[in-house]
This record gives C-alpha cells, sequence and structure tokens, in this order.
C-alpha cells in the first residue's frame, strides 16, 4: 500500500541527480518545481543520468531565475554544438513565483538550492528549495534525533519479535 502512495505523489519522476547535502545543511523553507532552458547536448547527457547539483545555488537577476553551478558534463558524442559544463541556465517559472522567491531570499540568512533534477512526462525539471542555513549544532540536533529514532525503532521491533516468539510455543 505505501507503494501504492509512492507512486501516487511522484508519477512517472525519472531521478537524474539529488542534492542529499542541502537537506543535511539547510532547513527546506518551500519548494518549487520549474523546467529549464537546455540545449539539445544537455538533455542527452542528463538522459544518460549524468550530473551533479552539489555546488548549485539559484540567483534571481532581472526578474528572471538562474541556476548557477549546476554540473553536466559534455555529452560524449558531440561535436562543436556541445556546451560548456558549468554555464547558467534560466529556469522557467511563473512571474508571481519568482517574485516571491525574489523578496524571501533577500532575508538574512536564506537562499535558493536545487533539490533535485529529474524527468517528468519528457521534460527536464528541476526541484529548488528556499532554505535557511542551520548552524553546526542544528546538523548535530539532527543526526542525533535520526539516531534516536532509528534505535527506538530497532527496540519496538525486537521486542515485538521476542512477543510473537513467545505466543508460539
Amino acid at each position: 500500500m505505501a507503494k501504492e502512495k509512492k507512486a501516487k505523489e511522484k508519477p512517472d519522476r525519472k531521478m537524474v541527480a539529488q542534492n542529499k547535502k542541502a537537506r543535511h545543511d539547510y532547513h527546506i523553507l518551500d519548494t518549487y518545481e520549474c523546467g529549464m532552458v537546455l540545449t539539445g547536448t544537455e538533455v542527452k547527457s542528463l538522459r544518460q543520468g549524468r550530473a551533479s547539483l552539489v555546488d548549485g545555488f539559484v540567483q534571481i537577476d532581472g526578474g528572471e531565475a538562474w541556476l548557477h553551478n549546476v554540473h553536466v558534463p559534455e555529452y560524449a558524442q558531440g561535436t562543436w554544438t556541445n556546451h560548456s559544463a558549468r554555464r547558467k541556465r534560466k529556469l522557467l517559472m511563473h512571474r508571481d513565483e519568482i517574485d516571491k522567491l525574489d523578496s524571501k531570499s533577500q532575508e538574512s540568512g536564506h537562499t535558493i538550492v536545487p533539490l533535485a533534477l529529474y524527468f517528468r512526462a519528457g521534460r527536464a525539471k528541476v526541484e529548488i528549495a528556499l532554505a535557511k542555513g542551520k548552524k553546526e549544532y542544528d546538523k548535530r540536533q539532527t543526526l542525533r534525533e535520526k539516531q534516536d529514532t532509528r534505535e527506538s525503532n530497532r527496540a519496538i521491533a525486537a521486542a515485538r519479535r521476542r512477543q510473537r516468539a513467545q505466543q508460539r510455543p
């Protein structure tokens, strides 16, 4: 049943790259899905599953959203039409979303980071997030909470196994 729920949440989503470090380094406040303006060789390289979002960020310049520092390697069979690997790419978003992001990102400590790069219905999409940087103690606290949750789940599972074993004989 859980698989059915996941399928309904994110239909036909072919993941290319994820930025797991962003979820560790930032508090995610709001997420947006947007398209990208790409060249042909970039799309072919992405379809091969090759990209890195690690150093990426979004900057709003002149009322347009631009994705910087995302590494899409050159297409192996590309010729003189090949793209540069770290060029800035325009994001396709609604005007009100761009204005909202621009005003919120101006606040102290807020930034816009890419979380995932994927294909949906044959179109390349990027999931971006308005985020606030975590302090070092926040990161430690998050790791501690994950560890505590994992340990409690293990203890509960062990207790259930013991209970089932006692009921069987």
